[in-house]
């Protein structure tokens, strides 16, 4: 289990130097931050808790706030907590691998294991693809090209030698070719993310319901740490579905919504 880090995230540096007058805000989102990681290495972990979700309750987020709470939550050894924030984490850096491996720790701890067909390996090739850059560094990543594609473009007018235009030319149809490619996985991912969303069980031991009553009955019990897809809301409650098939109801406090 890594320990926690420090990662300063856009929107702390973009609080500490927009503007003078966001600076005491910044100060204290940085002496919480001093507070939740002074608190973790005192092995006073409900203490660190409150502090990073004081953070989170002030607007800021970050890596190593999502982070810092799956620490915490999962040394309090409450797993789904802890799997709920490592994935907020995930969220923000797909890459992380500090994140990824507590990731894989907290669930290797879970007590629902369900067994499921190992998707297509073209289909796990497209996750992979999409996992690659967040939406964010997805939407950089175009932008470098479309800047690239309108250099080549201005180039190939503007130079009067053959040769040189014929290179600007073919970095302005590769770059137009890559600018494409990117929008368009951008495109799926910010509907893949926005109409699709997961969650995770954060309850110890959940009854999920029928339908969205607590008299309802039982269709399943289900524990902490499991991940779950978030298909509808009614109320207070949430349609969940396991990637076993299984759907049901359960109320919106047992389960995280990444």
């Amino acid at each position: 289990m890594k320990n926690s880090k420090i990662k300063i995230s856009f929107l702390f540096l973009l609080a500490l130097f927009g503007t003078t007058s966001l600076f005491p805000e910044s100060a204290a989102i940085d002496n919480l931050i001093n507070q939740g990681n002074n608190f973790y290495q005192q092995k006073q972990y409900d203490k660190a808790i409150s502090a990073y979700q004081n953070i989170l309750d002030k607007g800021y987020e970050g890596v190593s706030v999502y982070y810092n709470l799956g620490n915490s939550f999962y040394r309090e050894n409450k797993i789904g907590y802890a799997i709920f924030y490592y994935e907020k984490a995930l969220r923000l850096s797909p890459g992380d691998e500090d994140v990824i491996h507590n990731l894989l720790i907290a669930n290797s701890k879970t007590v629902d294991k369900i067994d499921t067909v190992p998707p297509f390996f073209l289909y796990q090739w497209w996750d992979d693809l999409l996992a690659v850059f967040t939406i964010t560094g997805w939407k950089n990543f175009a932008y470098i090209f479309y800047w690239i594609f309108l250099l080549s473009v201005g180039t190939y007018f503007f130079v009067r030698r053959t040769r040189f235009q014929k290179y600007t030319f073919y970095s302005a149809a590769l770059s137009l070719l890559v600018l494409v490619f990117a929008v368009s996985i951008l495109v799926i991912k910010f509907q893949s993310e926005f109409s699709t969303k997961s969650g995770i069980i954060v309850g110890p031991i959940v009854d999920v319901k029928l339908s969205p009553d607590p008299n309802a009955n039982d269709a399943f019990i289900i524990h902490e740490g499991l991940k779950v897809k978030v298909e509808d809301k009614v109320d207070n409650w949430y349609k969940i579905k396991l990637i076993d098939g299984k759907v049901g109801w359960l109320p919106q406090n047992e389960v995280g919504v990444i």
